[in-house]
């Protein structure tokens, strides 16, 4: 396993806590509009430990790594996922940051099982976009209580960031895609979303600038996407983590399912305590 010490760089200690408590205003507007812009919710010291963690992932990359930039396009969209099971900083930042306790009050949850974590490299110049999809219809499992953390390593302008479709939370769910090669899941018997580029207008589109330690959270239903990182000179990093809450039970849905990534050992309708996806004390 690769070594890993902190540098100098060091701007706070490691805590578990938030450096500050959600707002009522934001636990409701996760709540009606299925998308929250948080900031200065993650201390700096969080945000250069992870700079360094990405570092030892790019140089040791998983057998869940995938390039999504097209050959022989500019730039670079890399990304890797339950990267926690085998980089021990990773492990430490689900175990030990305040991402469990912000998700457990966002979703007014009593308990918190981790799902997985994915981080997100887009290289200066890539054109490639993160299509429009909704989450949770990649996963096995149901429930309400389900959300994301994104949290930006670099400084974030809106024409980079992630899009989401107001209030999509919402919707029923629709047939995932495949990103490399947009080809649809098969057997799922899930409708396909609406072409939402070309009907931009319908729908009210949230987006935010952002700086290292502010942080998005959304329910793993919200409709959203993102487009490329043509600046020539900004790199954006992110970390994902998807956490469930109270009502989150393991459910195999039909057709092909990315998530989990190999047997949890669960039985349809179980809770989600499990090795795979960990109880988190809160």
């Amino acid at each position: 396993m690769t070594s890993f010490l902190m540098s100098g760089r060091k701007r706070g200690l490691l805590d578990h806590a938030a450096q500050r408590r959600l707002t009522r205003d934001e636990c409701e507007a996760y709540e009606n509009d299925g998308v929250v812009y948080v900031s200065k919710v993650f201390g700096l010291g969080w945000i250069d430990f992870l700079c360094e963690a990405f570092e030892v992932a790019l140089e040791n990359p998983g057998g869940l790594a995938e390039e999504y930039s097209p050959v022989g396009g500019t730039g670079r969209f890399f990304t890797d996922l339950d990267i926690w099971q085998r980089i021990p900083q990773f492990h430490r930042f689900v175990f030990e940051s305040p991402a469990a306790k912000i998700a457990a009050e966002v979703m007014g949850a009593t308990r918190i099982n981790f799902f997985y974590d994915q981080m997100f490299i887009k290289e200066p110049g890539t054109l490639a976009r993160t299509p429009w999809h909704q989450d949770q219809p990649y996963w096995a499992v149901s429930g309400h209580q389900i959300c994301s953390l994104w949290l930006p390593l670099d400084p974030v302008r809106k024409e980079s960031s992630l899009r989401f479709i107001k209030g999509s939370h919402r919707w029923p769910a629709h047939n995932p895609h495949h990103f490399l090669d947009d080809s649809p899941y098969e057997g799922t018997g899930l409708p396909e979303l609406p072409d939402i580029e070309a009907n931009l207008e319908k729908y009210e589109i949230m987006s935010w600038d952002m700086e290292p330690g502010d942080c998005l959270i959304f329910q793993s239903m919200i409709v959203h996407g993102s487009l490329g990182n043509a600046s020539l000179d900004h790199r954006r990093r992110a970390l994902a983590t998807r956490w469930c809450g109270d009502d989150a039970r393991y459910r195999r849905q039909a057709g092909e399912v990315a998530i989990p990534t190999s047997d949890p050992g669960l039985s349809d309708g179980d809770l989600l305590d499990c090795d795979l996806f960990p109880s988190i004390t809160l």
